[in-house]
């Protein structure tokens, strides 16, 4: 599994390998040196920790970063001689360097066991599955599991049932929407109408929320097909009542491991309101700078960090509101936050939100060209099965089926996930369109 995964980072990132096989050798000997010095000399043991998660932070600064400092300090007229320009993003850095810097903290924590043989170790950083597009593993989850774990035939089901769904999430339903959003956002925000800017933004919300969600699902599904299982990442958010419910349920990964390895090292809730809302400006500071080297995501991190003090300050005391306000309000709040999470400037963002307001003198409905009964039926699906209507529907009907009928029940289960699955090899060879978002994470 260690030689497949690296041969399949290989096919995508040609001598990139080396980086990936770099921080698997940076963090297999930084584990060693921990625990080695921990018990003999614990200032040498944090001592090593922190220059091990410095040299993980460095190589995802030089490669995610370095474009985005260097041309802010030529922006504002300080003279660099460097062609960052020829700086390559690896795919998945940011996913493979958290999941270092987890493992060793880990270890010093003595959450998990140091990891002495190189292949597990290697494996558990650059397992294909999960290794460009998340879930974000955490290594005590899984360090049992690589040591060994059981391939069942109804283990291998599930996964091979999860993968399609997630497959059917990302072709089916994010690239029919994503296509609409793309057309959408390729015309100035000054030009497009207030009808195209909300069915462009909504096609945007729905894409990212199935690509994303897809992704892991897939991931997920694999790893069962290999005996692993996999945290879930995704909790339908849109279903949200705040903000603080939304990250409790959106890339479910990647929150709890700020929370763990940041939010609560910083001193988290205790210490009074001022340190608890300037741990969570920061969190969210670098949640956005996470998500990409952009202004646009830097704000999008603090706008949501912002709605979260307003809630925990009860300046928005939205638990007293009704339902169905709740849900609107946090729909608003998410809606809005991704077109900066989508536009390509500060500036941009701006116009396109004045354009969804009306206040732009924009005709252009060209985007409603697009919309035809089959991308229609999408976008009420992605509407639909971005609530957990499935979950209460398989409940309900276990509920009423008889046992004698169950073996008639899994016929109709796995034609129907064949047929989807057909359905979305289907969409894969007709279409040529097919986004890859993580090539900015």
């Amino acid at each position: 599994m260690l030689i497949a995964s690296l041969l399949f980072y290989a096919w995508g990132e040609g001598l990139l390998v080396l980086l990936m096989l770099s921080s698997i050798s940076i963090n297999y000997i930084s584990g060693i040196g921990i625990v080695y010095f921990f018990e003999k000399k614990r200032k040498i043991s944090q001592l090593v920790l922190g220059v091990a998660i410095g040299a993980n932070l460095a190589l995802l600064f030089y490669y995610k970063y370095a474009n985005f400092i260097i041309a802010n300090l030529q922006e504002v007229g300080l003279y660099v001689d460097y062609d960052h320009t020829n700086i390559l993003l690896p795919i998945g850095i940011s996913f493979f360097t958290f999941q270092g810097i987890s493992y060793l903290i880990d270890v010093f924590r003595k959450d998990a066991e140091v990891q002495k043989n190189l292949l597990h170790l290697g494996l558990y950083i650059s397992f294909f599955p999960q290794l460009i597009a998340g879930p974000i593993v955490r290594y005590h989850d899984v360090d049992l599991q690589i040591k060994k774990r059981q391939i069942t035939i109804p283990l291998f089901t599930e996964g091979i049932i999860r993968f399609v769904r997630g497959l059917a999430k990302k072709v089916i339903i994010a690239n029919n929407a994503a296509f609409i959003a793309d057309q959408v956002f390729s015309v100035s925000a000054n030009e497009i109408s207030t009808s195209s800017a909300w069915l462009g933004i909504l096609c945007y919300t729905i894409q990212i929320y199935f690509d994303f969600s897809g992704y892991s699902d897939m991931a997920i599904g694999l790893g069962k097909m290999l005996g692993f299982n996999f945290k879930e990442n995704f909790n339908y958010p849109y279903i949200s009542t705040s903000i603080q419910d939304f990250w409790r349920r959106w890339h479910i990964s990647l929150s709890t491991w700020f929370r763990d390895y940041l939010y609560i090292p910083l001193g988290g809730n205790r210490g009074g309101l001022f340190h608890t809302y300037r741990n969570l400006i920061i969190v969210f500071f670098i949640t956005g700078l996470w998500h990409g080297a952009s202004w646009n995501f830097i704000f999008w991190g603090l706008f949501h960090g912002a709605f979260l003090i307003f809630e925990r300050a009860k300046i928005l005391k939205t638990s007293k509101w009704p339902g169905f306000l709740q849900h609107l309000y946090v729909l608003a709040i998410v809606i809005f936050g991704w077109v900066f999470f989508r536009a390509e400037t500060m500036k941009e963002a701006i116009v396109f939100i004045k354009s969804m307001l009306g206040l732009t003198t924009g005709e252009n409905e060209m985007a409603f060209i697009y919309l035809n009964p089959y991308t229609i039926i999408m976008i009420c699906s992605a509407i639909v099965f971005a609530m957990p209507v499935r979950k209460k529907f398989a409940q309900l009907w276990a509920n009423i089926s008889k046992k004698s009928m169950r073996s008639m029940n899994d016929l109709v289960r796995f034609s129907f996930y064949l047929a989807l699955f057909l359905l979305s090899i289907i969409e894969l060879a007709q279409s040529s369109y097919n986004p890859f978002i993580y090539f900015r994470f």
